[in-house]
């Protein structure tokens, strides 16, 4: 079985988040970066699922040169190989599209991404991948099994579970459930460096979005204390100012 698994470089969750150029661009000086948490969890199934022999798994990632580092991690836990598409991710279109063309010429039984990146949450890639291959996909899966030549996955929906039988290929975007998340030990750490890191041009693709800027949340006001027995200035707060109807 052939998988591959879909990363993203992602700002750590505990950096200040601050832009330029008149607020059109992300600022990354002091940023710490890591591997985008969903994708470690469908990583994590992955070798799981290669394990003794049953499959490989290659990882891919459309970035720059910046994000080797966290493609060198993914090598450390687990994968066998790895490709970055040498290009700025755009936005979701633009990487679902040249992940699909990837994945096109080397034939892969199974995709899996993360249900989102925790940067832009958009939770779209999974699905644009399956629709550039015209294969199926399903978002958002809580547990991933084989069974010869399909696979089980299940996913909460409201009021109980869906489970699902799906033949290969197809693409899957995991989450919490999936897998435990794996820490690279120094065998894997030292094998990452020589496992290898193909780099690849982008394929040409029509740009369809542009940032025009970026905002932060508003900052909280202050508490205001309304007295128990006042529930008319309460209620007068709650429309006029909380803007709750």
């Amino acid at each position: 079985m052939k998988i591959l698994v879909c990363i993203s470089n992602v700002p750590d969750t505990t950096t200040k988040i601050t832009f330029t150029d008149n607020n059109t661009q992300f600022n990354t000086a002091g940023v710490q970066f890591i591997l985008n948490p969903y994708d470690e969890i469908a990583l994590a199934r992955a070798v799981e699922l290669a394990e003794g022999g049953k499959g490989t798994v290659t990882v891919i990632n459309v970035g720059e040169v910046n994000t080797e580092p966290t493609i060198r991690k993914a090598l450390a836990i687990g994968a066998d190989d790895a490709v970055r598409i040498n290009a700025k991710p755009h936005d979701a279109y633009f990487v679902a599209y040249q992940i699909a063309e990837y994945a096109k010429a080397n034939a892969f039984d199974l995709i899996l991404t993360g249900r989102e990146s925790i940067d832009y949450n958009g939770a779209k890639v999974a699905g644009m991948i399956g629709e550039f291959l015209d294969i199926p996909s399903v978002s958002i899966i809580k547990k991933l099994d084989i069974d010869g030549t399909s696979a089980t996955v299940e996913r909460e929906i409201e009021g109980g579970k869906e489970v699902i039988t799906i033949p290969f290929p197809f693409v899957a975007g995991t989450a919490e459930g999936v897998a435990e998340w794996k820490i690279p030990n120094m065998r894997g750490i030292m094998s990452a460096r020589t496992k290898p890191l193909n780099v690849i041009e982008p394929k040409e693709i029509k740009t369809l979005s542009e940032i025009i800027s970026f905002e932060t949340p508003a900052p909280r006001g202050a508490v205001k204390l309304v007295p128990a027995d006042d529930a008319a200035k309460l209620i007068d707060l709650l429309h006029n100012e909380a803007r709750v109807f």
